[in-house]
């Protein structure tokens, strides 16, 4: 039966895909803030130089003003070599006397009508109508300037306007002082004009460099989507191409590293299935084989097959235990740290490895310092390592145990006088269901070194193998050293068993047997 979709809702692969990609928006983003901040910077220069620009008006009339004035009142008449005597003496002799700039234009009204003028480059405005209506608004008799502004042809002109009067003389006048607005800012609209030619070619360069620079970036990114796409569940092998040093980059690579732990995880998985299938098909097919021929009438068959069952069915159980305790390895709470007193708990395990068969046990070296680990787990594999030893070495062999702190690491060994491992077997003993080839002599399900090793990966340790064929080997826990206070009164008491933990190690009151996993 198919089931009818939802309105209003979509599958995830129905979703539709942004207009935008990311790298457009964050270059869109890039151009539109530049252009704002150049657009801004204009703006605020533009403002800033045309305040200037009529402070400069301003103080260029105020400046004829003055000269005007000192003239009246100090200047004589070039023709008489005296005081100036009539208005329009005086006004020709000022108009004569200043130099107007190329937006300036100096002009004399005398009795409301235009006198003369001096042009600096701007002849039209002496003939404006509205600078002489300006003129003639300025109140005969007055003494005060009056300043004004009057829109012309030619733009905004700025106007100051004194009146000019000399006792003794009828006559009145208004000298004015024109300066085109317009005109000053006209060099200021071409610089602004060129301004925003060059603002434009920078965001076309910014968007440019931008667009370049943001792919280069989320390349990553890309590559990230790429390769979850193709992704699957039996395909883990894909990595995402990761070149650069940002956080874009670091993100990428932290994804890579996730896949390596999904990979190594899915692969575990998959080898760990593999081999416990292979492993507890052996005594299945034993069990269902000696049923199948169970002689019901014979008590002494009943009996003996009994036994045989019952014993495939405890290693079976013991196997059970080992892939249990190795599936929890990967666990937070597997290892529980805790300051550990070395020398004791050398000591305390050698107590417990003497059950484990008639051998000269001894302790080579004793760790005077204390460390922060788990001392049940490390007691686990001290004690799997001791059991290893007495299967693959005769009564009355030596076992050493030891422990030594230098160098920022602690070392706990197990040392015997077995056999030996060849140098061609020495990696893979420590691989799950690896017995070696001298695992005929002794029995077990080939975890208990796999064991050892997880418990000081869980350590953040390592182990250690030195072996020579013959001679004997000594297997080395190295973990990190990480300091704790020595005390006699926080858990330093040895192992104890834990409601909840995993199956007990050799040598503890039901112990489960592990077997070496090498020669």
């Amino acid at each position: 039966m198919r089931w009818p979709r939802l309105p209003g809702r979509r599958r995830p692969r129905d979703r539709p895909r942004p207009s935008l990609s990311v790298r457009a928006r964050v270059v869109t983003s890039v151009v539109l803030m530049s252009a704002l901040g150049l657009a801004t910077a204009g703006a605020v220069a533009n403002a800033i130089q045309t305040a200037r620009i009529s402070d400069q008006i301003d103080g260029a009339l105020a400046q004829e003003v003055e000269e005007l004035r000192a003239l009246a009142e100090q200047g004589v008449d070039p023709a008489t070599g005296r005081p100036f005597s009539s208005v329009e003496q005086l006004v020709r002799v000022a108009l004569q006397r200043n130099v107007p700039s190329p937006n300036e234009v100096f002009l004399a009204f005398q009795d409301g009508s235009l006198d003369a003028y001096t042009a600096g480059g701007l002849t039209e405005l002496a003939t404006a109508p509205e600078i002489a209506a300006a003129a003639a608004r300025v109140p005969a008799g007055s003494r005060s300037v009056v300043n004004d502004e009057v829109m012309t042809d030619l733009g905004l002109v700025r106007l100051s306007m004194v009146p000019v009067g000399i006792e003794g003389d009828t006559a009145t006048g208004v000298y004015v002082v024109a300066h085109s607005v317009e005109g000053e800012l006209a060099a200021q609209e071409d610089l602004m004009r060129t301004y925003a030619l060059v603002a434009l070619g920078a965001l076309v360069l910014v968007g440019g460099v931008g667009w370049v620079v943001a792919g280069r970036l989320l390349r990553p990114l890309r590559s990230l989507r790429d390769t979850t796409e193709q992704i699957n569940r039996s395909d883990l092998t894909q990595r995402v191409e990761v070149t650069g040093s940002d956080d874009v980059s670091d993100l990428a690579r932290t994804f890579n590293a996730m896949l390596d732990r999904l990979e190594v995880a899915f692969t575990t998985q998959r080898e760990f299935l593999d081999d416990a299938g292979h492993e507890l098909r052996t005594p299945i097919t034993v069990l269902r084989g000696h049923l199948e021929l169970l002689d019901e009438n014979d008590p002494a068959d009943i009996e003996e097959t009994r036994a045989l069952l019952l014993d495939e069915l405890d290693r079976m159980g013991r196997l059970v235990d080992d892939f249990i305790l190795l599936a929890k390895a990967g666990r937070a709470d597997f290892v529980r740290a805790e300051p550990v007193q070395l020398d004791r708990l050398t000591d305390e395990v050698l107590d417990k490895a003497r059950a484990l068969g008639d051998r000269d046990w001894r302790v080579d070296a004793r760790a005077d310092a204390v460390v922060l680990a788990d001392s049940q787990r490390l007691t686990q594999a001290l004690l799997q390592l001791a059991d290893n030893a007495v299967k693959f070495s005769r009564p009355g062999a030596t076992i050493g145990f030891g422990s030594a702190v230098g160098d920022d690491e602690a070392r706990l060994w197990v040392r015997d006088t077995g056999p030996g491992i060849a140098r061609d077997e020495a990696e893979g003993i420590f691989e799950r269901f690896n017995r070696g080839s001298g695992a005929r002599r002794a029995e077990g399900s080939g975890l208990g070194l796999a064991i050892v090793r997880a418990i000081a990966e869980a350590h953040d340790g390592t182990v250690e193998l030195d072996s020579t064929v013959g001679t004997g080997s000594t297997f080395t826990i190295v973990l990190p050293l990480r300091h704790g206070p020595r005390s006699d009164e926080e858990g330093l008491d040895g192992p104890e068993d834990v409601e909840g933990r995993d199956a007990e190690a050799p040598g503890s009151p039901h112990p489960r047997p592990s077997t070496k996993a090498t020669t």
